[in-house]
């Protein structure tokens, strides 16, 4: 049985091209089952469709509360049967309702090393704290927002003359590396989240995840 993956994206979907294209370089044995947007004119949602994608898309402000859009979105989802649910960029903190529904199947991609910077605005708040060091973490996602345990984290050096620009644009290369690996792991079932944390091939993974050299 091929690995299914959903896409979560609420804009441009840069790490949805990085996914697709490790698909077609055969690094990555897994389907794109859907691609979702809280957003019909997210400009990824074009992306999936072009390579003949399936899309679908929710209006967040047609639903009275968060809870009753996560369990529209779940009744969306649930035709494509996804092995794991993959936030790519999409810009909503989500429920108890949807977390819990996909627990263990739900992953997200945050541009910092966590648990700093929590959030928005990470690059930054990384200049701000003079930080030596960014870079960006794959978590399994809990309740708690940005705090779910760690999968892998790959980090940069931050320069003496970088932007927030310059540092998203060096980070962003790193998540295109270090998300189709981790989801990899996930087609392989090789990664999964235990009673006793992460696990890569039977063994419990550190604190910090696995560090992409």
């Amino acid at each position: 049985m091929t690995h299914r993956l959903a896409v979560l994206i609420s804009g441009s979907g840069t790490n949805l091209q990085a996914i697709m294209d490790a698909q077609k370089a055969g690094t990555l044995d897994a389907e794109i089952a859907v691609v979702f947007s809280n957003r019909a004119s997210a400009a990824g949602l074009e992306r999936a469709a072009q390579a003949g994608i399936p899309t679908a898309s929710l209006d967040h402000r047609d639903y009275p509360d968060r809870e009753q859009f996560d369990q529209a979105m779940i009744e969306v989802l649930t035709p494509y049967a996804p092995d794991t649910v993959v936030l790519a960029g999409f810009m909503r903190i989500l429920s108890a309702v949807f977390v819990r529904h996909y627990a263990g199947r739900l992953i997200n991609i945050h541009p910092s090393l966590l648990p700093k910077y929590r959030g928005l605005n990470t690059h930054a708040r990384a200049l701000e704290a003079c930080d030596s060091e960014h870079g960006c973490s794959i978590h399994f996602v809990t309740e708690e927002l940005d705090g779910g345990p760690l999968i892998a984290q790959a980090p940069i050096a931050v320069h003496a003359n970088d932007t927030v620009d310059s540092l998203s644009k060096r980070v962003q290369q790193r998540e295109h590396l270090l998300y189709p690996q981790v989801l990899q792991w996930r087609a392989q079932d090789r990664l999964a989240l235990t009673d006793n944390g992460v696990v890569l091939d039977g063994k419990p993974l550190p604190a910090q995840g696995y560090a992409l050299a």
